[in-house]
């Protein structure tokens, strides 16, 4: 089934080259089915390539969702037009009376500040808080997953000595779990990141549950027993060369990056990127919106 979106959204373009079925809003209120309904709070400075990503992987699942993007009222965005952001962007004032199946928080590029230096905390803060009566199950992505660990568990962040960037060997921690449904023994996720959070303050926690861990990359996937919350470190989002763009970016800035591990074919730049991570990105969108989402949400939101 498709994702519903309005059809002058500029991923429509992209995803129906790519073959994912894309259903507008006009034609979707001619069916008799009741749509999952999935806000994305993309905090990310390029809005369009992240709803791009996003709307690739959920849109290639069983499940019709018809998805909200919202911004935050406190921050506006530098590198995303007005025009884009008032055409399809809500804010929380105008969603917080209603209920959804689904909430996904993305990343954002302030991972070193302190959380209630962040301009939009307070706003976020009411934003995860809603999620825990009027949201089914959020999935926190990157620096979404630090804050919603540590607003909801208290679980501090740890600026480390140099940046996590790569793609990365991760284990299994529980094959049971739903969200781990159909992976491999090992999965690889990339990562881009100079923060961490740490296992054995994960293991304090009665209500979580590490699903994902790398030796070389630490926590990775986090869920609480009762799913209302998944916490990803990693990026099971980005394209194949959104880790290259990122390496170019620094280099021109003249940061002390290193290349990015395990991405580009015998570690060279030149060379092609290898991908690695992109079934089970799909494995685990399409395991979070069944067993997390559409198993447990209402048939009638309300």
């Amino acid at each position: 089934m498709p994702i519903v979106i309005p059809k002058e959204l500029p991923a429509v373009e992209i995803l129906n080259q790519e073959n994912i079925f894309v259903m507008n809003d006009i034609r979707a209120v001619e069916q008799d089915i009741r749509p999952l309904k999935i806000i994305i709070l993309n905090l990310m400075p390029n809005k369009i390539e992240t709803e791009t990503q996003l709307l690739r992987l959920l849109g290639n699942t069983p499940l019709q969702t018809e998805i909200t993007l919202l911004k935050t009222a406190t921050y506006k965005s530098k590198h995303t037009s007005e025009d884009h952001l008032e055409s399809f962007y809500k804010t929380f004032d105008e969603i917080k009376k209603h209920t959804f199946d689904g909430l996904i928080i993305t990343g954002a590029p302030i991972e070193t500040m302190p959380f209630e230096e962040v301009s939009y905390w307070d706003e976020l803060t009411k934003i995860m808080d809603f999620s825990k009566t009027n949201v089914t199950s959020t999935l926190h992505i990157c620096w979404g997953s630090q804050a919603g660990l540590y607003y909801h568990h208290g679980i501090q962040k740890y600026e480390q000595k140099k940046k996590t960037f790569g793609v990365f060997e991760h284990e299994l921690f529980n094959k049971t779990n739903p969200l781990l449904r159909g992976f491999d023994d090992e999965a690889y996720i990339p990562h881009s990141r100079y923060t961490t959070v740490l296992k054995k303050d994960i293991d304090k926690i009665d209500e979580l549950e590490l699903l994902l861990y790398s030796e070389d990359s630490g926590v990775c996937l986090v869920a609480s027993k009762d799913r209302k919350h998944v916490f990803m470190s990693g990026h099971l989002e980005y394209d194949t060369n959104s880790l290259k763009k990122e390496y170019v970016r620094d280099v021109k800035k003249g940061l002390d990056i290193e290349i990015p591990k395990n991405y580009f074919k015998d570690n060279d730049p030149k060379q092609k990127v290898k991908v690695k991570w992109r079934s089970s990105a799909h494995l685990l969108f399409a395991n979070w919106l069944n067993y997390f989402v559409y198993q447990e949400t209402p048939f009638e939101l309300k």
